[in-house]
């Protein structure tokens, strides 16, 4: 699954499906056919597009529909109630714009999907602005140690300069999200609803904060639902504007899984964080891997597979850090605190700490306490473990 490190992540080189027929939506009344043909709920864009590939315009499709020739007698009655200039003033109260099919900024590699949206409804910077895409999706029910990966793996990316594609739903979404933003960098939300829904609606601030910097996506107008078909609907989407697409946690049958087979139908080289062997969220990035994905241990090994790390460089980088001796959130340890970090090994009980450590437990629970409080390890379901910033 891995490929040969990508230098254009976003290059749209895939499935090599043909997309929307030249010339779909230019002009003014093709402009206003799509908006009126992507707000029929009936007409997917599936169908849509085999028969723009017959009509040549989107003009030509919605007369179709008109005459009865394309779709049902309720996408007939759905598009006569769709008014492109009430749907123009909707969009701009909310900040949002219509990026029609083979506009600037429509993504040109959603046509390596057999089934392209028509149009996006965007808010926020153009996506033309972040042309180097990573998705980074997994379980909504996530670990607090998934959470933390996924939060560093976003900004990771960030600091590489490499946008970071999610759906916005809680949990591993959220966090590669949260991690992009706190670094700065250009994240990208792609909504399973209408561009003016929130969902969950946990997140509202974390989409103002994404549409500050990056961008808030949907084929959805606005006023659209978040329901469970579409959310399949949406992973497609992130599969496809992503060069790479990375996978922290997931159990059997998630919707991480299925970001990842569309992903694979694409082309796109897929990558996957392992975890405990016994934790039921590993199964999909444990399954993974054993098919040929790339394994990572974080935005490090990602970005030197995608070419945006120079290994050479970064080797001389660690061996520098380490001569220095340069080391995470802590200063200086005494004898006793390093010999419990060193203890620490993966999940591990206290008592567990403490007889490895050849201490007693009265002892080395103040010292667990002070190692959390300087950012080296978490406690978790009362185990101890290493945080990823405390790592050496």
């Amino acid at each position: 699954m891995p490929s040969e490190p990508r230098a254009g992540l976003a290059s749209g080189a895939g499935a090599g499906h043909e997309g929307w027929p030249d010339g779909f939506a230019d002009g003014e009344a093709n402009r206003r056919a799509v908006m009126i043909l992507a707000s029929i709920p009936g007409l997917s864009p599936r169908r849509l597009l085999e028969a723009a590939r017959g009509q040549g315009s989107a003009a030509a499709c919605l007369e179709r529909v008109r005459a009865g020739g394309l779709g049902t007698d309720a996408d007939r009655q759905a598009a006569s109630g769709v008014d492109p200039a009430a749907l123009e003033t909707r969009l701009a109260e909310r900040g949002a714009r219509f990026v029609p099919a083979g506009s600037e900024e429509y993504p040109p590699e959603l046509g390596d999907l057999p089934d392209p949206p028509a149009a996006l409804f965007v808010r926020g910077r153009p996506l033309s602005d972040i042309p180097a895409r990573v998705a980074v999706v997994g379980a909504r029910n996530c670990s607090a140690l998934g959470e933390e990966v996924a939060v560093a793996v976003g900004r990771g990316l960030a600091d590489a300069g490499v946008g970071v594609v999610s759906g916005g739903a809680r949990g591993i979404d959220t966090a590669a999200h949260r991690g992009s933003l706190d670094a700065g960098g250009p994240t990208v939300c792609v909504l399973g609803s209408g561009i003016d829904v929130t969902y969950p609606l946990r997140n509202a601030r974390l989409l103002d904060r994404i549409v500050e910097v990056g961008a808030v996506v949907s084929e959805y107008p606005p006023g659209v639902p978040a329901q469970p078909f579409r959310f399949p609907a949406r992973n497609r989407i992130v599969a496809a504007m992503s060069g790479a697409v990375v996978i922290v946690e997931g159990a059997a049958g998630s919707g991480s899984l299925i970001t990842a087979d569309f992903a694979l139908e694409l082309g796109r080289p897929v990558y996957a964080v392992p975890g405990p062997v016994t934790s039921p969220l590993s199964e999909v990035p444990l399954a993974l891997i054993r098919e040929g994905a790339g394994m990572i241990r974080g935005a490090e090994d990602l970005l030197l597979d995608i070419g945006h790390l120079d290994p050479l460089t970064h080797r001389r980088e660690a061996d520098a850090g380490k001569e220095a001796g340069s080391r995470s959130p802590g200063g200086d340890l005494s004898a006793q605190e390093e010999a419990v970090l060193g203890a620490v090994a993966g999940p591990t009980l206290p008592e567990q700490v403490a007889r490895a450590a050849g201490m007693e437990l009265g002892e080395v629970v103040p010292i667990l306490l002070g190692l959390e409080l300087r950012g080296l390890v978490r406690t978790v379901g009362g185990r101890v473990d290493h945080r990823l910033s405390g790592r050496r």
